[in-house]
């Protein structure tokens, strides 16, 4: 028997980086709110200096991926298999910030408009025909004042001005960057030798002091792992905290939410939904529904909440939930520094110097037969274990000279990663997996992938320019993998935002055209990647789309 929950003017699903946002946003205008989060509560006693427990046993991560990991295939006439991407995702309170490394960009005015800024300046036919590259339905001027309020809400660290190809701000970061470091000189110079305009990543990561918590210590366990002295701005311990000192947020972990439930009078409403919690199914019913759970379950949950009015699944009646879907690829260089030690297990990844020169459309495509380009990063925080695969291929994978040359070398090597700006193909998309399913017996996610010439080209081209920077920066020797690489934790699109109800599944606000009180946030809302880490871009777009559930709870029906 299914057990009813007392009504509430909200319901979220799913209390990570976006959800959390809307609870703040909600609850400071008055509104009750339930939030079911699938995990626990971690805390900050939690977490600890272990690479092992960290990045190999993957503790935070692996009840989620290894129960929910996507099925793959590259073509739609090849059986799909578990994924091979990198999926670490986190089921908690704060979800996968509670271990990301905090970098936190704003995408360039470019990004917002890169289908008809590509074909004023190159044409169109410069775009592949098969891609379903669009214009954003908003600009970067509207979405800056939302990424002002996420950077002083969560705290992020940064230089105004030194980014020279971003938009305006309302005002400058609530703090300045992070301490620097012998690597980020030595790639600061490189970059500048160059021509180019290197800066400081700008981090949700504390500097100095910040809204009652500590400052960054440097420890060296930040990308993949929880920070132990609640340094860092996830929204465990800065958005959720805010929004239950109001009394009006519940937040209900170990819920696992099955079903978007359509009102039965009225097909373009949602009710609420249904969830199991302790072995017992309950529905917890609002005026307006918002999910919030990353790309892969966002689509999933509306491709399982099919219904009699909606039966490719709900607010798919257009085909539009699952489609232009599309990971960043993300070429990387290493090269050795004989006799500087870089010690680059120190620190954090948001120290690390970033290049924008080659992102967007800041330099001339002209005749280099692919659009879109993406940051450059001098990564930090390399751990040993990681360190140890960070070898040239002259030097063998495993025994006795493998580990000689990693005690003579293993502390002067330095990396330095791109994040290209991939295109999303009419061919790649996420539906529901018709064989596979999950350990609740609830189909997987199927990702039909396969990256097109435009994405091998920019990787090439990256990763050429990444060299260029670690000879500069005074490398000796300079080693890539050739193959094209996925990051699959930095995956867009599925619920696309949109004017157009034929080509993306949500309004312009992140409402679903077809369901007027279903809000959608997260990364697969975006119209393009963009070629920045997108996690302070998926704030802001909350931010905007709560203030606009504020708007239409309080007018007339």
């Amino acid at each position: 028997m299914t057990a009813d929950d007392e009504p509430v003017d909200v319901v979220i699903v799913g209390l990570g980086a976006t959800g959390a946002v809307a609870a703040h946003v909600l609850t400071a205008a008055g509104l009750r709110v339930l939030a079911l989060e699938a995990g626990p509560r971690l805390t900050s006693d939690m977490m600890s200096a272990d690479e092992i427990g960290n990045d190999i046993d993957a503790w935070m991560s692996l009840p989620k991926s290894a129960d929910e990991v996507p099925t793959l295939r590259m073509r739609t006439d090849v059986d799909a298999h578990p994924s091979w991407w990198p999926t670490l995702m986190v089921n908690a309170v704060g979800g996968s910030t509670i271990h990301y490394p905090a970098a936190s960009f704003r995408l360039l005015p470019w990004n917002f408009r890169s289908r008809s800024a590509v074909a004023e300046r190159y044409g169109e036919e410069v775009i592949p025909p098969d891609a379903t590259l669009a214009d954003w339905p908003l600009r970067y001027d509207d979405l800056e004042p939302y990424y002002d309020r996420v950077e002083y809400a969560i705290g992020v660290a940064g230089v105004a001005g030194a980014e020279p190809f971003a938009g305006p701000r309302t005002r400058g970061y609530p703090m300045p960057p992070l301490r620097r470091s012998g690597w980020n000189e030595l790639t600061d110079h490189g970059a500048r030798a160059l021509g180019w305009h290197p800066y400081p990543t700008p981090a949700a990561l504390n500097s100095r002091p910040y809204d009652g918590r500590a400052a960054c210590t440097y420890c060296g366990y930040c990308s993949g792992s929880g920070c132990h002295v609640d340094a860092k701005g996830s929204p465990d311990v800065t958005l959720i905290p805010t929004a239950e000192a109001t009394g009006l947020l519940e937040v209900r972990t170990g819920a696992r939410v099955t079903r978007i439930e359509v009102d039965p009078l009225r097909s373009d409403r949602v009710t609420g939904v249904r969830y199991v919690l302790d072995g017992q199914e309950r529905r917890a019913t609002g005026r307006i529904v918002v999910l919030s759970t990353f790309t892969y379950e966002n689509v999933r949950l509306l491709l399982l909440s099919a219904s009699e009015h909606h039966p490719q699944g709900l607010a798919n009646n257009a085909g539009q939930v699952g489609a232009h879907f599309v990971p960043h690829v993300t070429p990387s260089v290493s090269g050795l520094f004989p006799g500087r030690r870089l010690n680059l297990f120190t620190g954090t990844w948001g120290q690390s110097t970033v290049v924008d020169d080659w992102n967007g459309d800041n330099f001339d495509h002209a005749g280099l037969g692919f659009i879109g380009g993406g940051a450059l990063m001098a990564a930090n925080e390399v751990r040993p274990i990681a360190a140890s695969t960070l070898t040239p291929p002259s030097v063998p994978r495993w025994g006795s000279a493998w580990k000689a040359w990693l005690a003579a070398n293993a502390p002067s090597v330095g990396s330095a990663v791109a994040q290209f700006e991939s295109l999303s193909y009419v061919h790649n998309r996420l539906d529901l997996d018709p064989t596979a399913v999950d350990a609740h017996g609830i189909p997987r996610i199927r990702i039909t992938y396969q990256p097109g010439e435009n994405e091998y080209r920019g990787a090439a081209f990256l990763r050429e320019r990444l060299r260029e920077w670690l000879r500069a920066a005074g490398a000796q020797e300079v080693w890539a993998d050739e193959e094209i690489h996925i990051e699959g934790r930095h995956v867009y699109g599925g619920t696309r935002i949109g004017d157009d109800p034929r080509t993306s599944a949500l309004d312009a606000f992140g409402f679903a055209h077809e369901v007027g009180n279903l809000a959608v946030l997260g990364g697969s809302t975006f119209v393009s990647s963009g070629g920045h880490n997108p996690t302070l871009t998926a704030q802001a777009l909350a931010w905007r789309t709560s203030e606009e559930m504020l708007r239409r709870l309080r007018a007339p029906d």
